[in-house]
């Protein structure tokens, strides 16, 4: 679990999730040290406070997932594992995936006839 997090935010995140927000905030904090920049520093590019961005560094998950993938974008790392340039493709991708499923996700309701 990330440091700091009290047992209320376990209850609400898996174990992968939590794992996976702080190695997300670790790359982060190196990458933003790597680039000789303050917290302070990223946090005026990001447009968010140095206490939010030392937040996100220490995988705090109530942090917005914006402000935490702006400052990843910001030092460096490549999200989903993809090129900036291709982000647009894999979105339209699922774009055209979404449209092919249904509009909702619900059961169908089943209509018991006992007569």
């Amino acid at each position: 679990m990330a440091s700091g997090s009290s047992s209320s935010v376990a209850t609400r995140h898996s174990k992968a999730t939590l794992r996976a927000i702080e190695l997300l905030g670790k790359l982060i904090r190196a990458d933003r040290i790597e680039r000789r920049w303050s917290a302070q520093e990223l946090g005026e590019r990001v447009g968010v406070s140095r206490a939010l961005i030392e937040r996100i560094e220490h995988g705090d998950p109530r942090c917005g997932i914006g402000a935490a993938f702006e400052a990843a974008t910001l030092v460096g790392i490549s999200l989903f594992d993809a090129e900036p340039g291709r982000l647009g493709g894999h979105i339209a991708d699922q774009n055209t995936k979404l449209r092919l499923l249904p509009k909702s996700a619900r059961k169908k309701r089943v209509v018991v006839d006992d007569f």
